[in-house]
């Protein structure tokens, strides 16, 4: 028992607001069923070559990384929540139009306009969830977002391995659906949790005592130059992230490889189930193991992980090799996940949020997009085996990276603590 209380005490005591956006990404990932199965769509349904396949991916990145630049500057301007509300109901409607729709090129654009919608949603989400914790709770509520997010998602992952075959347009109108449930309780239950025009403390103004939470009068730019440990650490994190990116663009192509078409697609769905489910359990017991850790020492473990977990297929790919690669990067993406947030906003003015939100994100995002765009041509070119050995070894010098950083933020933040002291 005492054990059991010592896993979830980071997720007691947060804001009801927090709750609720548990809730709400836990119905909307219900219903996740599109994106990770976007690489199977573009190859198996409408029939594009691996080189093209990577090729439109990555267009939907490069065009969500202006769209969350946008969505930034946005939120910082006229709040959180209306522009959650308004970009999120566009993406919804884009696969509402998807699920009327066959499988075509003209698919393919519709998709690409959702990515750019939820592109500009997508940062008031991170900077709403910084306005309502401190740097005391920030690690708990990040962490439990994760959770309820993997949770909905172990079930979409069941469903949508059995669905993709034959039913398509349902795996639209389900993910839709559950959107829309989703935006209906944020839109209900949670008020506005950033009003520029009123020019009051946010929440975390008024608790943390964090300074470097603290407003800041200047562009974005300048807390960057201000703050160059930020630059440096979405280098790192585009580096993991361009990793990451195989585990839905490399992994089901191999996946359907290996074992034809329809086992593939299973095998996909059901390692998606693991993946998901490895979050449910690992993440309270993760969270509590590393809490001694610095957040940076926690991403240092999470690139040491991934770099066995995807490594591995690239040296073996039998059927069970999927299942123990997924677990093993799976370890490393939990931490990775409740780490690489709470320590951008531990170091982010409350008035620079979500503009931070959606700056840093476009360059550790660009390894999604560069990601399966050079991996598209190193296949095509080489195979699967050398495509997971070159991308293993990108995310290992980018864990040496993290481990030079660590050291140079640490000796910083000794020197602040020793400035307060006096």
């Amino acid at each position: 028992m005492e054990y059991l209380n010592k896993i979830i005490q980071p997720y007691k005591g947060l804001r009801r607001e927090v709750y609720i956006l548990f809730i709400s990404r836990f119905v909307n990932a219900i219903g996740a069923l599109i994106f990770p199965f976007m690489t199977l769509i573009l190859r198996e349904k409408i029939g594009l070559p691996e080189s093209e396949v990577g090729l439109y991916t990555a267009l939907g990145g490069f065009l969500y990384a202006p769209a969350s630049l946008l969505g930034g500057n946005l939120a910082d301007k006229f709040g959180r929540k209306k522009l959650l509300l308004i970009f999120q109901t566009l993406g919804m409607f884009s696969y509402v139009i998807c699920y009327f729709m066959e499988p075509s090129i003209e698919m393919v654009y519709v998709l690409i306009s959702a990515s750019v919608f939820f592109g500009i949603a997508g940062p008031s989400h991170d900077a709403m969830i910084g306005d309502i914790t401190t740097d005391k709770d920030r690690e708990g509520a990040y962490s439990l977002l994760y959770l309820g997010f993997n949770l909905g998602f172990a079930f979409a992952m069941i469903f949508a391995g059995r669905l993709f075959a034959n039913h398509l347009n349902i795996m639209f109108l389900i993910d839709a659906i559950t959107a829309f449930i989703s935006l209906a309780l944020i839109a209900i239950f949670i008020k506005e949790t950033y009003d520029p025009s009123k020019k009051e403390e946010t929440i975390t103004e008024k608790v943390s005592k964090n300074e470097m939470e603290a407003a800041f009068d200047g562009s974005i730019i300048k807390v960057l130059l201000n703050r160059p440990v930020l630059i440096y650490f979405a280098l790192g994190i585009f580096g993991y992230r361009f990793v990451y990116s195989q585990w839905s663009f490399l992994m089901p192509m191999h996946a359907t490889h290996n074992f034809g078409i329809e086992a593939g697609s299973l095998v996909y769905g059901n390692i998606g189930s693991l993946n998901a489910l490895t979050v449910v359990f690992f993440t309270p017991v993760l969270t509590s193991m590393f809490a001694r850790f610095s957040n940076l020492k926690r991403v240092v473990f999470s690139g040491f992980l991934f770099t066995v977990g995807f490594g591995i297929l690239g040296f073996i790919s039998f059927k069970w090799v999927f299942y123990l690669s997924v677990f093993i990067f799976t370890l490393g993406e939990i931490l990775e996940a409740i780490s690489v947030m709470p320590f951008i906003m531990n170091h982010t003015p409350s008035s620079h949020r979500g503009r931070m939100s959606s700056v840093l994100p476009i360059i550790m995002g660009a390894g999604f997009s560069v990601g399966p765009l050079v991996m598209g041509y190193v296949l095509e070119y080489t195979g699967f085996e050398f495509s997971w050995r070159f991308a293993s070894a990108i995310v290992l010098i980018a864990s040496f990276a993290m481990i030079f950083l660590e050291k140079i933020d640490r000796n910083k933040s000794n020197k602040i603590i020793n400035k307060q002291s006096q």
